[in-house]
């Protein structure tokens, strides 16, 4: 039989799609405080948000009537017909997050419109309210979310850790705060103080929520045009990074996601940014509503525009010039292999003798007659009886017993490095071609695991303490990982909010760059934590395995190869690295004969 749920039971069901975690209720607070018309917002959070979520404006405020309707559904104040939807400029309009956060939690709310005498208080559970009084206040708002899914206990085992829950509420408060940076806002956790935003531009809002790092690596973008305005700021290429955690576009102030738009800024910055790399950007778009829908999904941040290729193209256009405006262009360095960067030509200048030895080449004779450039034929003929040295492999002594592994070293066997990145290991069945840097990525791994089951990898303290600058985000993640950094041998220390001092780096760790690669290590650790649900511990194992192993084109002699690909083989699995490539090919000689048609 069909029946109408009950308004709580449908209230509750509803809630999941819009309150999924503490940050969406950050998100629904923070907007309805600046349709208030609020200058001062302050957020705050007890545990993460999971006990306490609260938001203070000194906006317009309520009157009773408003304050027990609000909590309704589909109770709104913005729109009332039909054609109001397309000329939507507030943050809500649908009339649900005050009643989803109602039904998933126990909340409190106090308002004062500047006319009333007092204010009024109200407290609701369940969609209920249970208590209504008049209290003392100044003119505002404020709702209190306390025990978030209380009675969903479900959805509640399912939020994560407390840093990684008040990591999204941090992204949630900038991306409003970047909205609006005439509206000073404020951010306090655990009652501690971890932003404290006064009002001004938006260069000074970026710089204060993204780092002082970036006050002179900031490029301006404007363009205005009859059918829509962009303007913002794009960071200079030196500041493109792996994760995609700095970019934001707003459409009339709201934050969006747009794979279209990215694609754009990406083509802007073609050929300006290393591979896998994405640049930072602040993104405003201004534009008649009636060209956007912004009802796709009830997060809102998923929208239709009109015409998407017009929006594209100015985004594109705009950045391009922004770029060039600020001779922000390509220009041609390359960067030389390390075997390269250590000949003679390059190293040394050219003197009169070099230079007329290559004009009497026949190599600089052919290029410099006409046509000739394809006829170029060798000057020298290798001996073939020479060949030998090259392919320093030793026959295997009789009777050698076959391993489980199919390569393993002999006593005196020399090693071959290739292009100072390969090693090649011979054996009587063919050879393996090594890639040191997965080798080490794989040794480390290993070596970082067994630290975390026996004893923590030896530390070596810093002659001078070394200071660590971290924006908010950072520096929660940062405490998150602090524990198992000292389990490898890394001893950080908080020396004030968001200030750390690195006391100990792991014995071996080359010092002088402590701090940019905790920095990196930070990047590539949020880089690969976006695609892998995996424990912290094993997460930051593999990060660091990645960043510590000796790199592609560093050149390693004799002793160096031997201890790299013994250290290999010795692995519980040596076939592959942490993140699933491999460390070796091997070749067999009935493989190498089929190239040869033998």
């Amino acid at each position: 039989m069909i029946q109408i749920l009950p308004d709580h039971i449908a209230n509750q069901i509803a809630a999941g799609e819009v309150i999924q975690r503490p940050a969406s209720a950050v998100k629904e607070l923070l907007e309805n405080a600046v349709d208030a018309g609020a200058t001062v917002i302050e957020l705050i959070v007890n545990d993460a948000g999971k006990s306490l979520v609260q938001v203070i404006d000194n906006g317009k405020g309520m009157d009773l009537a408003d304050a027990r309707l609000c909590f309704a559904r589909h109770a709104t104040s913005k729109i009332n017909t039909i054609e109001d939807l397309f000329h939507i400029r507030t943050m809500g309009f649908r009339g649900e997050a005050l009643a989803s956060i109602a039904a998933v939690s126990q909340v409190e709310l106090k308002t004062k419109r500047a006319e009333g005498n007092a204010g009024h208080l109200l407290e609701i559970e369940h969609s209920v309210i249970t208590r209504e009084e008049p209290v003392a206040m100044t003119t505002g708002t404020s709702v209190a979310m306390k025990n978030l899914f209380f009675n969903v206990p479900a959805r509640r085992n399912f939020l994560k850790s407390n840093a990684a829950e008040m990591r999204h509420i941090v992204e949630e408060f900038t991306r409003i705060a970047l909205a609006f940076p005439e509206i000073v806002f404020t951010l306090h956790a655990n009652n501690q103080q971890l932003y404290h935003l006064e009002a001004g531009s938006l260069k000074q809002r970026i710089v204060q929520l993204i780092g002082t790092t970036y006050t002179s690596k900031l490029v301006a973008v404007q363009e205005d045009t009859d059918y829509l305005t962009i303007r913002g700021f794009v960071g200079k290429p030196e500041t493109a990074r792996k994760t995609r955690g700095e970019q934001y576009f707003f459409v009339n102030n709201r934050f969006i996601k747009s794979s279209y738009l990215h694609h754009a800024v990406m083509n802007a910055f073609q050929a300006l940014l290393p591979a896998e790399h994405f640049p930072l950007y602040v993104l405003f778009i201004d534009l008649d509503p009636q060209q956007v829908d912004i009802n796709v999904h009830p997060t809102k941040q998923e929208i239709k525009f009109e015409d998407e290729k017009i929006v594209y193209a100015f985004v594109q256009a705009a950045i391009r010039h922004a770029l060039a405006q600020f001779s922000v262009t390509p220009t041609l360095d390359f960067d030389l292999d390390a075997s390269i960067q250590r000949l003679s030509s390059i190293q040394q200048p050219a003197t009169d003798a070099t230079r007329a030895a290559t004009h009497d080449s026949a190599l600089f004779q052919h290029f410099t007659q006409k046509n000739k450039a394809h006829t170029i034929e060798p000057t020298t003929k290798r001996a073939a009886e020479n060949w030998q040295s090259y392919t320093p492999i030793q026959n295997e002594p009789s009777g050698v017993k076959e391993e489980s592994t199919l390569f393993s070293l002999a006593g005196g066997r020399s090693l071959i490095q290739l292009l100072n990145t390969y090693i090649v290991v011979p054996s009587a069945k063919g050879f393996a071609l090594i890639h040191q840097q997965a080798a080490q990525e794989r040794i480390l791994y290993e070596q970082y695991q067994q630290s975390s089951h026996d004893k923590p990898v030896a530390t070596q303290r810093t002659l001078f303490p070394i200071t660590l600058h971290l924006n908010a985000a950072d520096a929660i993640l940062l405490d998150e990982m602090k524990s198992i950094l000292q389990q490898v041998g890394f001893l950080v220390e908080e020396e004030k909010k968001q200030s750390y001092i690195i006391q100990g780096i792991p014995a071996g760790f080359e010092s002088g760059n402590e701090v940019s690669f905790i920095e990196s290590l930070l990047e590539e650790y949020k880089n690969y934590n976006s695609d892998l649900q995996l424990p912290l511990r094993e997460k930051l194992f593999r990060t660091l395995a990645k960043k510590r192993a000796v790199k592609a084109g560093i050149a390693l002699n004799e002793k160096e190869m031997q201890q790299l690909v013994s250290d290999l083989f010795a692995c519980g699995d040596p076939t592959t690295t942490p993140f699933g490539q491999p460390t070796f090919i091997a070749f067999k000689k009935e493989e190498l004969d089929k190239l040869y048609q033998r």
